[in-house]
């Protein structure tokens, strides 16, 4: 039997910045293909270091990456921009095209060599993030919600395999953060392999399979979600803050109690509580 080998595997991976500041130390670490990870630790853990280190950007001083087989030392950074794609947290330092519709064209440019296959790939993911009627404005003139939207838009018209998200949600609307939610499920149910940083405690425990906790550098937990986030003493050495509701959410589970995923605020869950136990004929105060 053929052993199966994982989409992405990281290593003994070290970096060191030319400043002296070590980033990453001896980080060892496999994703399969169509899996969904998220990467959570304190600011200066090594996280965004670690996922520019897949597509190019930094390349490590040690270790080795390969992704679908291939050894990323090997590739160009545009080269890897086809498999994998990273929106990053200011989506700023992403735009820069006079239109919305020369930021997509300019992302495919190193993809398609015929122009009519540029315009047919760059209305459809107009039309796909819905902005055909934004297609002539400035990307300096959209909301800054629009703008990661953007951002996202012009890594996805490339169709990379691999998506790696720095805070998606962070200063994002609810309905920003449902769309997001939304594409991410569509996205891995095409088999899409997801990496996610962020420090948002709740959203990870709802829709994250897997978490890796980093410190200073190293990994210092990879496993289920529902087993990291709920180990304090991991939680503490990670500096993430558990909202109240994740807590409350923690607890129920454990007594059996299982939690939609819509619940988001103390509200919901009194509603979803008085409901759970009208449906068994008990009361709070009941026996």
């Amino acid at each position: 039997m053929v052993e199966k080998i994982p989409f992405i595997m990281i290593n003994r991976v070290s970096y060191t910045y030319p400043t002296g500041t070590l980033a990453l130390k001896n980080i060892t670490l496999s994703i399969d293909q169509g899996e969904m990870v998220g990467i959570m630790g304190p600011n200066g853990a090594g996280k965004t270091t670690l996922i520019r280190t897949l597509n190019g950007l930094v390349r490590p001083q040690n270790g080795i990456i390969l992704i679908n087989g291939e050894n990323t030392k090997d590739k160009t950074i545009a080269q890897l921009s086809r498999t994998v794609g990273v929106i990053f947290q200011n989506p700023d330092h992403q735009l820069f095209s006079n239109t919305v519709e020369d930021e997509i064209k300019f992302s495919l440019k190193n993809i398609y060599s015929e122009k009519s296959g540029i315009q047919e790939r760059t209305s459809a993911i107009l039309k796909q993030f819905n902005f055909a009627r934004y297609k002539n404005r400035s990307p300096l003139n959209l909301s800054g919600g629009e703008k990661k939207k953007l951002a996202l838009a012009s890594v996805v018209c490339r169709d990379p395999d691999v998506l790696i998200f720095d805070e998606p949600t962070l200063g994002q609307d609810k309905k920003e953060i449902e769309f997001f939610i939304k594409f991410i499920q569509e996205e891995r149910d095409k088999g899409k392999t997801i990496i996610i940083i962020t420090h948002n405690v709740e959203f990870a425990y709802d829709y994250i399979p897997r978490i890796v906790l980093m410190s200073k550098g190293s990994l210092i937990a990879d496993g289920p979600t529902r087993e990291i986030l709920t180990k304090k003493e991991l939680i503490k050495e990670a500096s993430l803050v558990s909202p109240q509701i994740t807590q409350f959410k923690v607890i129920l589970e454990k007594e059996g109690i299982p939690i939609p995923k819509r619940i988001k605020t103390e509200e919901d869950l009194t509603e979803f509580l008085l409901d759970y136990l009208s449906d068994r004929k008990l009361s709070p105060g009941g026996d």
